[in-house]
């Protein structure tokens, strides 16, 4: 082949992008990027989900300890509530436990953040 036919060649052979290709390429791109925004706006709201739990757990926990270690009131229908972060409220209920002496309280302790309960704890208090 002489030096005319190939230059001939490599012209047609190099035309370029045609639109249908760049249109490809952008539509996977922009595919890439929302479905990273998506996973990134999951993650997020997972994060704080956890962390609102966590945070609930840790009030209700400390919550209980502190009822348990109060000093033991018969017929009492609630304990003292600590003091609790912004936007997050703890109750203590008290019931007696039916059957039983009056020595045995049912406590239980509910968590609230924005007026959504979100954790429940109950457990068993005895005068000592």
């Amino acid at each position: 082949m002489t030096k005319l036919v190939r230059s001939r060649i490599q012209l047609h052979s190099q035309k370029g992008i045609g639109l249908a290709e760049t249109l490809v390429a952008v539509a996977i791109l922009g595919t890439s990027v929302v479905a990273f925004i998506v996973s990134l706006s999951a993650g997020s709201l997972t994060v704080s989900e956890l962390d609102r739990e966590t945070v609930a757990q840790g009030l209700a926990q400390t919550q209980m300890e502190y009822t348990k270690n109060y000093a033991f009131v018969p017929g009492a229908i609630t304990y003292p509530v600590l003091t609790v972060p912004p936007t997050y409220s703890v109750s203590v209920g008290v019931l007696a436990v039916p059957g039983t002496d009056t020595n045995i309280q049912k406590i239980t302790v509910a968590v609230q953040k924005d007026a959504v309960s979100i954790l429940s704890v109950t457990d068993y208090k005895v005068n000592r």
